[in-house]
């Protein structure tokens, strides 16, 4: 039987809140079930689920007569009682969803923003838009169940800060959480770096059975995501996946927004393409304007966008070989164009053959609601872990 991602405590297979995970994860439907996956006595099963339904996690639905004899009661996880608020914050684009805990999303909300501004103005916004965004659903601050944000720079997950961002001036060590806190009173404030929330967004809608996947973002910068049986990989300090900070040979002359010289993302990513675009005559200051020019046909558009390809695929053959994912998705502003036509070239042409045999490089399917949904898993997975669910549920009884 597989087992819930649960980073926070080991806890007992069969206590209620895996109980309650084998019924959001769709294992069972009906007590019998749950009694005869977990070996648990009939009493045990139905003191375990009378908790849940008491505390407002399970419901009874419709009886399921499917097996003959007298219909059973078919439990539902009640996704509707509670809501997740997530936001997207780019480098030049903040994107707002509040959505219920199954996934549906019930309004949205998206503007220009530069992250630039900094984080009173940014997050000040975010705040009112989400206050506005709740009103208009008829929901409040105590209907939230938590908040995920994602960032374009590195993130300490454990304790919610950006550290050192090379595009963020401002944000370093930031107390976004605190900031954020007062929507969900009840609830955690999650923030991860975005290219970590597009991967895991891409991973559990539409690759849900690969457990080696690896996502790379490249727009203004170029960042990557590695989700590994279900969960996001983000090193010790949350520096897993900053791929854009690789040196490259032969670049020395190129600086990139973090200082250093030779970047990966000072030569290829998309922003630095349209500088370089830009420096040659051509109107073109953003990672969108290189996009729209190569939609419509720009020869030097073009060639930029696959020569980058080729480079970020020399990078991604070592991630490749050393990480064997099943899947490698390509996401961001550049990942429609001649860009993953470079990739493709050089990363089958430099990886071991062993390591690309069985993988799937593939665009990213979601688009702009990929970082969104991954805020929303990330937040699901915290709040309804069955450790937490434990720990609610004796916090409750203890009252």
């Amino acid at each position: 039987m597989p087992t819930p991602n649960n980073r926070q405590t080991r806890v007992p297979p069969t206590s209620a809140g895996n109980l309650l995970w084998l019924i959001r994860s769709g294992q069972a439907r009906t007590r019998a079930e749950v009694q005869t996956i977990t070996g648990l006595s009939r009493s045990t099963v139905a003191a375990r689920l009378d908790a849940l339904i008491g505390a407002g996690y399970l419901r009874g639905s419709t009886r399921d007569s499917s097996t003959g004899g007298r219909p059973a009661a078919v439990l539902e996880f009640d996704a509707s009682v509670k809501v997740v608020l997530a936001a997207d914050l780019g480098a030049t684009h903040a994107r707002l969803a509040v959505m219920d805990v199954s996934g549906d999303v019930l309004t949205t909300c998206s503007a220009a923003l530069r992250i630039a501004d900094g984080p009173t103005p940014v997050l000040d916004w975010v705040t009112s838009q989400f206050q506005a965004m709740l009103a208009g659903i008829g929901r409040e601050p105590a209907d939230v169940c938590g908040i995920g944000v994602g960032v374009p720079g590195p993130v300490e997950f454990d304790v919610g800060r950006v550290r050192k961002p090379p595009i963020m001036p401002g944000w370093d060590d930031y107390p976004i959480t605190e900031h954020l806190q007062h929507l969900s009173p009840d609830g955690p404030v999650l923030v991860d770096n975005d290219a970590n929330l597009m991967a895991l967004g891409e991973q559990a809608m539409c690759f849900p059975d690969c457990p080696a996947f690896v996502l790379v973002k490249v727009a203004t910068g170029i960042g990557a995501g590695v989700v590994t049986n279900g969960a996001v990989y983000r090193g010790i300090e949350g520096g897993a996946g900053d791929i854009g900070h690789i040196r490259l040979h032969g670049y020395d002359d190129l600086q990139c927004m973090c200082g250093a010289y030779g970047c990966l993302a000072a030569v290829a990513s998309g922003g630095a393409l349209a500088h370089r675009l830009k420096d040659a005559g051509v109107a073109a200051g953003s990672s969108r304007d290189m996009v729209r020019l190569i939609a419509a046909g720009d020869p030097d558009a073009c060639r930029l966008a696959r020569e980058a390809g080729q480079q970020v695929g020399e990078v991604l053959a070592t991630v490749v070989c050393l990480l064997n994912p099943g899947v490698l998705v390509i996401a961001g502003d550049l990942a429609e164009t001649h860009f993953v036509t470079g990739v493709r070239e050089v990363l089958y042409q430099r990886a071991l053959p062993r390591a690309t045999q069985h993988l799937q490089v593939a665009i990213g399917q979601l688009g702009e609601r990929a970082a969104i949904l991954g805020a929303h898993a990330m937040v699901v997975e915290d709040v309804f872990s069955p450790a937490a669910v434990d720990a609610r549920l004796e916090t409750a009884v203890r009252r």
